[in-house]
């Protein structure tokens, strides 16, 4: 029962874990540049839902769709402070501007919200679940369901719409993309949008059970680079898989050892995939990025 208990809330974890990981690859493939500000959109996110809770007192749930609005504008703004500007420049020049938008980011909130953690309301109400003798979290199952959902209709934009074969298009090749007549900018443009879309509903669903600080995002982009580097770069089925083994060892790990213990765990499993398979499990073999 216990056992159980744990499998559901390292899910919740886990689902919340691959839309940050989703949104982070989703804008390294259609650049070649690490978004770094990644995590700092998750709390982001947060906030947008904490903003939105006295204006609009009703489940977090319908709060969704506004923040998702939110954010997919903030992502289309930070492509066009952070990337497009230096489209000429090395693609260490976008990372080192994606850093600093997360600065802004940080500072604003701590601004605006102050330091002291702040909760998101709950997506479906606060309480327990019970179902055959085990209880479970209300919010815990509600983050099951609405990250995957979230994750599914992802899925189904990028693989079955004439939009997301030309994000694919565009992040496989953008010179030939063009040549065909795909708008490169703007499919760029609308994956940091995806991207920061999939970040901010992240925060949404933490921002109830874990909280959110103006810095809580430093400690998410690097969750997200772990994801994708045990999936694969510029997998998106492998940066949930490795979204679920980060929330496997925080929360089954820790339960019987220690938060400290599951960490070092972790980091050890990473560096053993990195020598045995660098590329990722899902990885291209070529390693076509870095």
């Amino acid at each position: 029962m216990i056992a159980f208990q744990l499998l559901i809330n390292a899910l919740a974890l886990g689902a919340a874990y691959a839309l940050v990981a989703l949104g982070f690859v989703l804008i390294l493939n259609a650049t070649g540049a690490v978004n770094f500000a990644q995590g700092d959109l998750v709390m982001a996110g947060g906030y947008v839902a904490i903003a939105l809770a006295p204006l609009l007192p009703v489940p977090a749930l319908l709060l969704l769709p506004l923040v998702l609005l939110v954010m997919a504008v903030l992502g289309l703004l930070l492509s066009a402070l952070a990337y497009f500007p230096l489209l000429a420049r090395p693609p260490s020049a976008v990372f080192i501007s994606t850093i600093a938008v997360g600065i802004v980011l940080q500072n604003g909130a701590n601004a605006i919200f102050g330091a002291a953690p702040r909760a998101a309301p709950p997506l479906l109400g606060a309480g327990d679940l019970a179902l055959g003798g085990i209880v479970l979290s209300r919010q815990s199952v509600a983050i099951i369901a609405v990250a995957s959902l979230l994750v599914l209709v992802q899925h189904l934009i990028i693989s079955r719409t004439q939009f997301g074969r030309a994000l694919r298009a565009t992040a496989q090749d953008r010179e030939m993309a063009r040549a065909i007549g795909i708008g490169a900018n703007a499919m760029i443009a609308a994956s940091f949008a995806l991207g920061a879309a999939l970040a901010g509903a992240a925060g949404l669903l933490l921002a109830n059970q874990f909280f959110v600080t103006p810095t809580a995002g430093s400690d998410l982009v690097v969750k997200a680079y772990i994801a994708v580097a045990i999936g694969g770069w510029g997998s998106l089925w492998g940066a949930v898989a490795g979204a679920l083994l980060i929330a496997v060892f925080e929360v089954g790990v820790s339960s019987v050892l220690s938060y400290t213990a599951a960490a070092a765990g972790l980091y050890a499993a990473l560096l053993a995939i990195l020598v045995i398979r660098p590329q990722g499990f899902f990885g291209e073999a070529a390693q076509r990025r870095a």
